[in-house]
């Protein structure tokens, strides 16, 4: 069984399945995609992706706000807040994603912090893992989660930095995500990277409808991608991709430990 455990299905054109959520699942289950965490980007969206997937019970949920999401004040969520939102939604088993990305968006950073700050806080009040988006903001992203992440774990998603950083949020209590971004020609620092990685620290990931690994790169990405992404890290670690695929689900169940088998 595999596990997506970084998609966003409400964000996903469903024109190939009739614009039915239920005939995708079955094309992902066809292909042993059992499970799939659908990643909150907004707290305008969410109750509309909650209701798209509430019927489901291989879907699990998250709560948060991205980074790229806040540009004022006002959209800085509050630790109450998230917290009671979470509480009234029990297919939630994670906060995020949030984090801080300097590279697309460093004007923005006082406020990309105290948003982060708060998903971390609500997290550890919640006893959720935080699903953490980071981009040029290595040093600040591990000085928080340190600060502020108290004994709730968590997962660096979609990863693309340092084998350093991966090191301190795995002593963090965190775990790391792998993406298509592995398979793509250009990723040899990422491949190095993950061939250091400790087996139980790893979770696989689509970011669907982003980042399709390679041989579909360029199409829109979805839930089923995700045994590419298994297969590719495989090949790294020297294992079969049925026991990639194990351990990666082993290790969600670990972090995600609210979801149900």
């Amino acid at each position: 069984m595999f596990i997506d455990s970084h998609c966003h299905l409400d964000k996903l054109d469903l024109t190939e399945y009739d614009h039915c959520l239920t005939k995708m699942l079955a094309s992902a289950a066809q292909r042993q995609v059992a499970k799939m965490l659908c990643v909150s980007i907004s707290l305008q969206d969410f109750q509309s992706m909650y209701q798209k997937i509430a019927a489901f019970k291989q879907i699990d949920a998250s709560l948060g706000v991205h980074p790229l999401h806040v540009k004022s004040i006002d959209d800085v969520a509050s630790v109450v807040h998230l917290v009671d939102i979470a509480k009234q939604h029990p297919k939630v088993v994670a906060i995020g994603e949030s984090g801080l990305d300097y590279f697309y968006d460093s004007e923005h950073r006082d406020l990309q912090q105290q948003s982060f700050i708060n998903h971390l806080q609500a997290g550890a009040e919640l006893d959720l893992p935080v699903i953490v988006h980071t981009r040029d903001a290595r040093k600040d992203t591990i000085e928080l989660i340190a600060m502020h992440g108290g004994r709730a774990a968590g997962v660096l998603h979609c990863f693309t930095e340092t084998l350093e950083m991966a090191q301190q949020a795995i002593e963090l209590g965190y775990m790391i995500s792998i993406s298509g971004i592995v398979t793509f020609k250009n990723s040899a620092q990422l491949k190095a990277v993950v061939k250091q990685l400790p087996l139980n620290k790893i979770l696989i990931e689509t970011d669907a409808p982003y980042l399709a690994p390679v041989p579909y790169r360029g199409r829109q990405n979805q839930p089923k991608y995700v045994v590419e992404v298994a297969q590719y890290i495989a090949d790294l670690k020297g294992i079969s991709v049925a026991a990639l695929a194990e351990l990666s689900t082993q290790n969600y169940y670990q972090l995600f430990s609210k979801s149900q088998a």
